[in-house]
């Protein structure tokens, strides 16, 4: 009989526990679904680089491979709104992506800061001209990063707060380009690599620093692209590609699925 009473309650307080954790996880994606989510920022978040892009984007180039929609595929929002673009300056965000933003808003994503800085005309300087070129452009964009970028984020991201007040906002930032050491047929010396890779997170840093100023989550995609850089033999960004230079240095589906979606997921 005390066996046969222990050996109810043991299902009692297991039945129950079992409970507990359903109603949790219902409580969870029931918070998740009543989330009204907002991407915003520039080509990492629109997608660039991962194909299948909604022809109504234009030349935003908003794929349905990129992070925020792989998020709301899973998450089933209450609403989402995707306002990313390829090509966007800390401008362009403040000035064509925040009308769907609103108090209601409760979840925002965004990259931004890239353009701003020269990325693309650093790796055009460093894939045409000279190693000595090439590093001296780097430290010209770093520069930038350090006078002028910070006072551009901040117009961002108190725009983002004015309108959104009560939202959790998640800032991403860049991957590391390129794996160092051994061989690798990508054009740049290794000085050229190291020194890119190196800009990349110093602009991070200043993003991340930011973001924490304002009160936002700062979210690191380079753990997540670590062995998957250009030159890693499992590259998850393409390298200069002369047929498509737009995609030229941006994730592909598998880094927006495998890089970014991770990182955004762990910080919303």
């Amino acid at each position: 009989m005390r066996l046969s009473r222990f050996a109810a309650l043991s299902s009692s307080l297991l039945l129950g526990a079992v409970l507990a954790l359903t109603g949790a996880g219902a409580a969870q994606a029931a918070e998740n679904a009543a989330l009204d989510y907002v991407a915003l920022g520039d080509s990492y978040s629109s997608g660039v680089g991962s194909g299948s892009y909604d022809s109504a984007s234009g030349d935003c180039k908003r794929s349905t491979k990129a992070y925020p929609v792989l998020w709301k595929n899973a998450n089933a929002p209450s609403s989402f709104a995707f306002t990313a673009c390829s090509g966007a300056r800390t401008g362009d965000v403040t000035a064509n992506q925040l009308g769907p933003l609103s108090a209601a808003t409760d979840l925002v994503s965004v990259t931004i800061g890239g353009n701003d800085a020269g990325f693309a005309d650093v790796m055009t300087t460093c894939v045409l001209q000279s190693e000595s070129t090439c590093i001296s452009r780097v430290n010209q964009a770093k520069a930038y990063v350090d006078s002028t970028l910070p006072g551009k984020l901040d117009s961002v991201y108190d725009a983002i707060s004015g309108k959104a007040p009560s939202a959790h906002v998640v800032v991403l930032g860049y991957p590391r380009f390129y794996q160092l050491g051994g061989s690798c047929v990508a054009g740049l010396s290794e000085n050229e690599r190291s020194a890119i890779n190196g800009a990349s997170d110093y602009l991070n840093a200043a993003v991340a620093k930011r973001a924490a100023d304002h009160g936002f989550t700062f979210a690191s995609v380079v753990p997540g692209f670590t062995g998957h850089e250009i030159c890693s033999g499992s590259a998850w960004l393409h390298s200069v590609n002369w047929l498509n230079i737009g995609e030229s240095y941006h994730p592909t589906a598998a880094g927006q699925s495998g890089g970014y979606l991770p990182a955004f997921r762990g910080a919303a």
